[in-house]
């Protein structure tokens, strides 16, 4: 299959390693993976403590992994499914490009612009010192923002479109927060394929 004919493009973020494709797949490809997820997927809906709040997350989520293990964010833990065929094809192209063996694979679907992430950064002990996150977007396109964790002036924002590669790693989840937020414009479902290793 061939792969990303647009350029690949480096972030200028200090303390950090971010590099986006924007487009990964071309667009045949991205709408059968997109397609194939959309119903396949065992999609479900947890609980999240916020402040001593429980809400419903704003978003679906599903797990995969091929080592059995449990991966636990925001007071959620998730038991992984077996990867299906079309994740691991899609995993395997990743793979290539990341140059990072793979385990685990945690799907959110936002279907509409209501459904969000916050803040947040992917650094979870179970996934190393410096974590490779590979992150596919399929569907609608979706502002993303970084924000440094000590300096505020230090900002990026990004729209992840369908097909794209986000690729993060070095000490990027030591010095980053991101997010997706929510957007009051009318706007189809995404699903996004966050590829880690968890140890």
């Amino acid at each position: 299959m061939e792969l990303f004919d647009i350029p690949p493009q480096t972030l200028e973020m200090p303390d950090a390693e971010v590099v986006y494709f924007p487009r990964f797949f071309a667009e045949k490809a991205a709408n059968h993976y997109f397609d194939i997820l959309f119903e396949e997927t065992p999609w479900q809906q947890d609980d999240i403590r916020v402040f001593g709040k429980v809400y419903p997350q704003p978003r679906l989520t599903a797990l995969y992994g091929n080592n059995g293990k449990p991966y636990s964010y925001s007071n959620i833990t998730m038991q992984p499914e077996r990867f299906t065929e079309t994740l691991n094809e899609i995993k395997a192209l990743v793979e290539q490009v990341a140059q990072t063996s793979f385990t685990t694979a945690l799907l959110n679907l936002y279907r509409d612009g209501t459904d969000s992430n916050g803040w947040h950064a992917d650094d979870e002990k179970e996934l190393g010192t410096d974590p490779v996150i590979a992150s596919i977007s399929l569907g609608a396109t979706r502002r993303f923002h970084f924000k440094h964790k000590h300096d505020k002036d230090l900002k990026q924002k990004l729209l992840l479109d369908h097909g794209s590669l986000l690729l993060m790693k070095g000490p990027t989840q030591h010095h980053w927060l991101h997010q997706l937020p929510k957007t009051a414009k009318k706007i189809d479902p995404r699903i996004n394929i966050t590829f880690r290793v968890i140890k």
